[in-house]
């Protein structure tokens, strides 16, 4: 089984191209988008969702079927197509100009994979079995997404302020990275998920950091 190195790929305004236009391209297409990626599809026909984007000028569709040299100044490729034919075009092209392939399903014509994700604003945690067990992968996606609720978003935008509060300040390194242990410490995603807002405040106000307690 082939090995796989960990990463976040920062693709905000890089190229990604999406061959094929049914509902699992619709779901890549979105993923790529949120990240910021300009988005390219190839594909004869596409889901309305897709068709809409395009008149939106969210992406490119290129009306036809995939052709080589359609990787050109791609920096990663989704092939997500029932073509066995297409599927090994694409990842043929991709290897020889050293791009991001992924062909959806077929582990062997992947130079990446992608991770079983829970996101909670800022926060993301990434699950893989490396391709060893696609369902057990979301079973513990579903785990971590009782775990880590809605709550986690606000407790992050927190925690992101509060860092850059405390850095501002004329302390030691030492004395900021007690205070920013104490504020890890303290449970406030239990408090901002049950509402007790006040015990934010009284945590925010200990070390002068600021906190709009409005529920």
């Amino acid at each position: 089984m082939a090995k796989y190195y960990p990463i976040f790929l920062k693709i905000e305004q890089k190229l990604c191209v999406v061959i094929g236009g049914g509902k699992v391209a619709a779901r890549k297409i979105k993923t790529l988008l949120e990240a910021g990626a300009k988005v390219k599809v190839i594909s004869p026909e596409v889901t309305e969702e897709i068709k809409k984007l395009d008149e939106q000028g969210e992406v490119e569709w290129i009306k036809r079927p995939y052709q080589k040299g359609d990787l050109e100044g791609a920096f990663l490729v989704y092939a997500a197509t029932d073509d066995p034919n297409v599927q090994k075009q694409v990842f043929a092209e991709a290897e020889e100009k050293n791009i991001f392939c992924n062909v959806v399903d077929k582990p062997v014509l992947c130079s990446f994979i992608v991770p079983s994700i829970v996101k909670r604003g800022r926060l993301q945690i990434a699950i893989s079995t490396s391709g060893a067990s696609p369902a057990l992968a979301r079973r513990l996606r579903e785990q971590l997404e009782e775990t880590f609720g809605p709550e986690y978003a606000e407790y992050l935008d927190l925690m992101a302020r509060w860092r850059e509060e405390v850095l501002s300040r004329e302390l030691s390194e030492k004395e900021k990275r007690q205070i920013f242990e104490q504020l890890v410490l303290a449970p406030v995603p239990l408090w901002l998920k049950r509402g007790e807002r006040h015990h934010v405040k009284s945590l925010a106000n200990t070390f002068g950091l600021t906190f709009d307690d409005e529920s």
